[in-house]
C-alpha cells in the first residue's frame, strides 16, 4: 500500500482520520478533513506506541492493519476460522482472552482467529451444551456473559509458555530453532556504499546456525540465499516445522548518520499481552551482545510485527546496528564481529534454557563452555 505521512492528502488520509477519530485519538474538523496534518501525525504516533509498532508517524502496512483491527469489539460480527484469510482484530483478541480465562488453550492471544482458537472455541461450546461449530455468534456470547473466570492469579498464556520452557530442560540438544536472515533474493534490504543487509544477515545466520548445530540443536534457515519469503510465510514455516524458538536478523537505517546501536524485539502489545519467554530471550541477547561489543544500547522492546505475532513459539528480532552509521557498518563488515554476534546469540539461548541455574556472569560464557555443558569436557577433548 501507499505510505501515508505528514503533508499527504486525499481519500486514504480521510479514512485514517476517521479510524483515529473512532478510537478517540483525533478530533476531526471540517477544515482539516482529508489532510495528514500535525494532529494526525501526533495521533498516529500515540497509536503506534500503544500497539508495539515503530513510532514514526507513517501509516504503512503494519500501522494500517493495526488501525483496521482496532475498530472491532467482541460482538460486532460473527467470528470463525477461514483457512485462506484468517479473521483478525481486537474482537478476536478479546475472544481469545475470554477462552483463556475459562481454561481453554488458544495459545498466545494474538488477535488472529486460527485453528487453535477454533478448536478451543469448539471445546468450550461442547462443554457448555452448544453446537460445537467453532463460530462465535450470539449464543456463544450469551454463554460468556453468564460465566465467571476459571483461571485467576495471572495470564494463563504467559504461565503456560513459562511452564513449557521449564519442562524443556537445560539441554540445547534435540531442540529446534529457526534462524531468519532478513530480506533476500531481489530484496536486498538496506543498501549503503555497496553493502547490503540481505548478504550480511545471510552470512550471520549461517554462523549462528553452525554453532547451534554443533550443540545438537536442529537449526533451520527460514529462506534460501536467493529467495525472500514474506513475514507471514516465514512465520508459517516456523509453525509448520514445530520450532522451539525463532531468531530473526536485521540491520537498521536512519536519515541521520548519527543513529547507531543494537535493539532486540519480542511480541508484546499495549494491553499487557506479551511473550514472556520471548521477552526473556530478547533481554538475554541484548545483554550478551552489549557486553561483548562496543555497540550502543537501543534497548529490548515489545512489538506486534507479523513475524513475532504469527509464530506460535517465542520469536525475537535483532536489529544489529545501523548500516547508515559508519562505525556500525565497519563492525558488520568484520567477520570477527559477526562471529562474536553468533556466539552471543548462542550463549543467550543456552542461558534461556538454564533458567538462571548454574550460570556464569554475562559476557564470560564461551562457545566451548556451551559445548562442555552439552557433551562434557572429556568428550569435547576426545573430539
Amino acid at each position: 500500500m501507499q505510505l501515508l505521512r505528514r503533508g499527504d492528502s486525499g481519500p486514504a488520509v480521510e479514512e485514517i482520520r476517521e479510524k483515529l477519530g473512532q478510537l478517540g485519538l483525533l478530533v476531526d474538523t471540517p477544515q482539516s478533513r482529508g489532510y495528514f496534518d500535525a494532529d494526525v501525525d501526533h495521533a498516529v504516533r500515540v497509536f503506534q506506541q500503544g500497539r508495539g509498532l515503530i513510532t514514526d508517524g507513517i501509516v504503512g502496512p503494519d500501522t494500517y492493519r493495526a488501525l483496521r483491527e482496532a475498530g472491532w469489539t467482541l460482538g460486532d460480527r460473527m467470528l470463525s476460522f477461514t483457512l485462506s484469510s484468517p479473521t483478525s482484530g481486537d474482537d478476536v483478541a478479546m475472544l481469545q482472552e475470554r477462552l483463556l480465562e475459562l481454561g481453554y488453550n488458544v495459545g498466545r492471544p494474538n488477535g488472529m482467529f486460527d485453528q487453535q482458537t477454533e478448536q478451543a472455541l469448539c471445546r468450550f461450546q461442547r462443554d457448555y451444551g452448544m453446537t460445537p461449530d467453532g463460530v462465535c455468534g450470539p449464543e456463544t456470547l450469551r454463554a460468556f456473559r453468564r460465566l465467571g473466570r476459571k483461571v485467576t492469579g495471572g495470564r494463563p498464556s504467559l504461565l503456560r509458555e513459562q511452564e513449557l520452557l521449564r519442562r524443556a530442560g537445560p539441554r540445547m540438544r534435540g531442540k529446534r530453532i529457526v534462524i531468519d536472515p532478513g530480506h533476500g533474493g531481489p530484496d536486498r534490504g538496506v543498501e549503503i556504499a555497496g553493502v547490503n543487509e540481505a548478504d550480511l544477515m545471510w552470512d550471520m545466520a549461517r554462523r549462528i546456525a553452525g554453532r547451534m548445530s554443533a550443540t545438537g540443536m536442529e537449526a533451520l534457515l527460514s529462506r534460501q540465499e536467493t529467495t525472500c519469503p514474506t513475514d507471514v510465510e516465514r512465520a508459517q514455516f516456523a509453525n509448520d516445522v514445530g520450532a522451539d524458538l525463532v531468531v530473526s536478523l536485521h540491520t537498521d537505517a536512519n536519515r541521520s548518520m548519527h543513529a547507531e546501536g543494537l535493539a532486540t524485539y519480542h511480541f508484546g502489545n499495549g494491553s499487557g499481552t506479551t511473550s514472556t519467554v520471548g521477552e526473556a530471550l530478547a533481554g538475554l541477547i541484548q545483554r550478551e551482545l552489549l557486553t561483548r561489543t562496543p555497540m550502543l544500547d537501543c534497548r529490548s522492546q515489545p512489538c506486534t510485527w507479523e513475524l513475532v505475532r504469527r509464530t506460535r513459539m517465542p520469536a525475537v528480532r535483532i536489529e544489529v546496528g545501523y548500516l547508515t552509521h559508519l562505525g556500525d557498518r565497519r563492525r558488520l563488515l568484520d567477520p570477527e564481529f559477526r562471529d562474536i554476534v553468533a556466539e552471543g546469540v548462542l550463549v543467550a539461548v543456552k542461558r534461556l534454557y538454564l533458567l538462571g541455574q548454574d550460570d556464569q556472569p554475562t559476557g564470560t560464557f564461551t562457545f566451548s563452555d556451551v559445548l562442555a555443558r552439552e557433551f562434557g569436557r572429556d568428550q569435547i577433548r576426545a573430539i
